[in-house]
């Protein structure tokens, strides 16, 4: 079973080639160009009338939006959260969309504050949007501390290690201002996650391909607020 994954590498479509990486699947990368208008071309809108990545073509028909994209991949290889029958299945997916409905957001909003608000009062939408995303970090950072659960840990990867590693990536590296860029120094327990998650073959593999640097998850930048 080969895919085709339509791609933009530091785009949200990494998150879905991270995964196939992960699961060993065969996949083609269609690229596409966002000033060319391949967003709004017939072609692709076909495969998402949203005209948004991630987006990936199956055999049994296209598929788009993060989560869901990752549910199939898992239902169908595994390998990347629990399986349906797991007892812990409530609780990976519990997180899974927390992180995709509402972390996703926040970050959006901290590094596009313009698409909310416009330019003039960007700043303070992203000082509120860091504000969001701090108190959401600390939720996560609060239940690795008391969950420490496999689906969420240094010791295997998993699809929610390498979804917030991107979205985390984004939210230290994209905001100009530096006061504005968030940090991971409060969270020991969610780096340690991501650490582990930069090192993993996969996602090696994809930072190489990508152009995302030897630590793209916690260190983006040179000199970043770690």
């Amino acid at each position: 079973m080969s895919y085709t994954l339509y791609h933009i590498p530091d785009w949200g479509s990494s998150v879905i080639r991270l995964m196939l990486e992960e699961i060993g699947a065969p996949y083609a990368i269609a690229p596409l160009d966002w000033d060319a208008g391949d967003f709004d071309s017939p072609a692709f809108r076909a495969v998402n009338p949203l005209g948004l990545i991630p987006a990936m073509d199956t055999p049994e028909g296209p598929v788009f939006e993060t989560a869901a994209i990752i549910l199939w991949l898992n239902a169908r290889h595994g390998g990347l959260g629990p399986a349906p029958t797991d007892p812990s299945r409530a609780a990976f997916l519990s997180w899974l969309m927390f992180t995709s409905n509402t972390l996703h957001p926040t970050v959006m909003t901290l590094i596009h504050p313009d698409r909310v608000a416009g330019e003039a009062v960007q700043a303070i939408v992203q000082a509120a949007a860091l504000e969001h995303l701090h108190e959401e970090a600390s939720q996560i950072e609060a239940m690795l501390t008391a969950k420490d659960p496999d689906w969420l840990s240094p010791r295997r990867p998993g699809a929610l290690g390498y979804y917030l590693g991107i979205l985390i990536r984004w939210a230290i590296y994209l905001p100009e201002d530096p006061g504005l860029r968030f940090s991971l120094r409060p969270f020991p327990a969610l780096r340690a996650v991501l650490e582990a998650h930069e090192r993993f073959p996969a996602a090696r593999r994809v930072a190489e391909a990508d152009s995302l640097g030897p630590t793209p998850f916690t260190a983006p930048r040179e000199g970043a607020i770690e």
